[in-house]
């Protein structure tokens, strides 16, 4: 019952607000409207308001507004003459007819404002990691608490990622807090194309920058350094030192940086795996703690020339047994190298090199966590293969990811059960509200308008194009199920649905069908050409083909909702549908 009503609220507002716009410039042009319905069919409720009848009707797939028309059997009185929709300019009959689908257009720029402007609180500018071999390294560093980029101030990590993203190939200036003074660094942002669906792509901007510092997980090559000889591992999670919270890795440097051999008290949390927990269902991780007493090398300069201690970045965490790595030889605790010859600075690299060349044999230099000596060993990514909606057969190379790597840059979520991974935790600061929340979700609002708003008009025009079959045309069962599953997640993602929708309503209403908005300016314009006004016969026929091709339409998607929902029945109800997958081959 929720769904049902979840579905006619998402229709109904939708209907409501496009006949709002042809119901306001109507007034505005002076008009004379008689009837505003929303629904067909028997009326289940009716207000008199001035000279306009307000409907519902028992059927909310549609809605219209009756205008006062000479070619309509109404009687128009001589005081009236003036107030008919043909009585109008062109130009004014066209704004009136085009103002329900641009409704549909606006509406959900205000849809969006409203889901944006309850963002929040967002991470705080401030840069955790500058990724190697990007343009932001050794310009910008970890713990820099970026103010402006070009003068202008920016609150929030998002507002970083969203300068720098539309900035692809320019200069941008940005103004820091860095150790406690202000500074000023410019950098050159990359540009880069992603692929989206249908075959697009976009160009970006990246520097190579993300929020929250790895936290102070650490990595120990030699077992002969002070760190290893003092009770740590690879992988414990340093949490004091000498009583002092650690936090990020970076917090480890700082608490370690002024210690020239003094022994100090470090607590740390060990991992321990547990496999096949809850009956199987789950792996996870359980923390032992500990203490002991690490004393540094008093000739040692930075941390790692000190304690043998390192981020474990570059630490090879999960194995699984049928990786290209674990074929190769590779164990939990080895540290990487190089690849092919050159040195790897960090994870990030490493999945940046083999996403380049993935076809490629690749030569990868390692220290062993049991000998603690360096091996080579010659490996090739494994492929996996996966099936799109449509049928085709897709390939797609096995990567390694981690916890704040290429996999999270680019947009993908989750790793594949045959992937090496890294273990580094982020550790996440305190959030900010964002300082101008009105204009954030309102630029926000625009550019989620703007994006599906060119999704839609790419997927018509491949449908006209014959490069996207009728098949993938949805109807009102769809719809339906749509509604309600996503109404059932919360109001934020309703909205969003409806938001789509409406785009989707406001075009197909400016397709050039007679029953549609999109015939009634077809009309206009020629009669604007043949400067007089079209026969009445010659628009009711239109009239009736359009509503033919609509129901035409229709059909097609309520056959295409059943095929997917219900196999079963649609080969009952058309088994015509089924006949070309049931040939087989000799």
């Amino acid at each position: 019952m929720s769904d049902l009503l979840y579905f006619v609220v998402l229709i109904s507002t939708l209907i409501f607000v496009h006949e709002l716009g042809h119901f306001l410039f109507a007034k505005a042009f002076g008009v004379k409207v008689l009837v505003f319905s929303i629904g067909f069919g028997p009326k289940l409720l009716r207000i008199r308001g001035g000279e306009t009848e307000y409907c519902l009707s028992i059927l909310p797939v549609g809605g219209y507004v009756k205008f006062l028309e000479e070619s309509r059997s109404d009687p128009v009185l001589p005081e009236d003459k003036g107030r008919t929709f043909e009585s109008l300019a062109s130009w004014k009959r066209i704004i009136i007819v085009l103002a329900g689908p641009a409704m549909n257009l606006a509406f959900p720029v205000l849809l969006y404002f409203s889901v944006f402007l309850t963002d929040g609180p967002f991470q705080p500018p401030t840069v955790g990691v500058v990724l190697p071999e990007h343009p932001a390294a050794g310009l910008l560093e970890p713990g820099d608490r970026i103010m402006a980029i070009n003068g202008k101030p920016v609150g929030t990590f998002v507002d970083v990622r969203r300068v720098v993203e539309r900035s692809a190939g320019e200069t941008l200036r940005f103004q820091v807090f860095r150790r406690s003074r202000h500074e000023e660094v410019e950098v050159v942002v990359q540009e880069k194309k992603r692929q989206l669906d249908f075959e697009l792509s976009e160009r970006y901007g990246t520097i190579g920058i993300q929020p929250n510092a790895p936290s102070a997980v650490i990595g120990i090559q030699s077992p002969n350094s002070p760190a290893y000889r003092a009770g740590l591992r690879s992988f414990d999670v340093v949490t004091f030192v000498e009583g002092r919270p650690i936090d990020r890795f970076m917090d480890l440097e700082l608490a370690l940086e002024n210690n020239h051999g003094v022994t100090t008290p470090v607590t740390y949390l060990r991992p321990h795996s547990v496999r096949g927990s809850m009956g199987g269902l789950a792996d996870f991780a359980v923390y032992e703690a500990g203490v002991v007493s690490l004393t540094p090398d008093p000739q040692g300069r930075r941390l790692f020339q000190k304690t043998g201690i390192e981020s474990a970045d570059l630490y090879v965490r999960t194995v699984p047994r049928n990786s290209a790595l674990g074929l190769a030889g590779i164990e939990p605790g080895d540290r990487l190298v190089a690849l092919d010859g050159q040195v790897l600075p960090a994870w990030s690299t490493f999945v940046d090199r083999l996403k380049s060349e993935p076809q490629k044999e690749h030569q990868l230099l390692y220290i062993s966590s049991r000998t603690g000596r360096k091996k080579e060993v010659s490996f090739r990514l494994r492929e996996e293969v996966f099936a799109g909606a449509d049928g085709q057969v897709f390939r797609q190379p096995i990567l390694p990811c981690g916890s704040w790597a290429n996999l999270v840059r680019d947009g993908q979520s989750g790793c594949s059960a045959d992937s090496v991974q890294q273990w580094l935790p982020l550790s996440l600061e305190e959030r900010v509200a964002h300082p101008y929340p009105i204009r954030y979700a309102f630029s926000r609002a625009i550019e989620s308008t703007t994006r599906v708003t060119r999704f839609i008009m790419t997927t018509l025009t491949r449908l006209a194009q014959g490069k996207t079959s009728l098949q993938e045309m949805s109807g009102p069962i769809a719809i339906y199920e749509i509604a309600g599953r996503e109404g059932r997640k919360g109001a934020d993602y309703f909205v969003w649905v409806m938001a789509v929708i409406s785009i989707n309503l406001g075009f197909l209403n400016l397709l050039p069908i007679p029953a549609l908005d999109g015939g009634q300016l077809v009309f206009i314009v020629l009669e604007m050409v043949i400067r007089r006004p079209l026969p009445t016969r010659f628009r009711e026929v239109a009239h009736i083909f359009g509503m033919l091709f609509l129901l035409l339409l229709m059909g097609i998607a309520f056959k295409n909702d059943v095929s997917k929902r219900w196999p079963g029945l649609a080969q009952g109800l058309f088994p015509e549908a089924q006949s070309s997958s049931d040939e087989v081959s000799p």
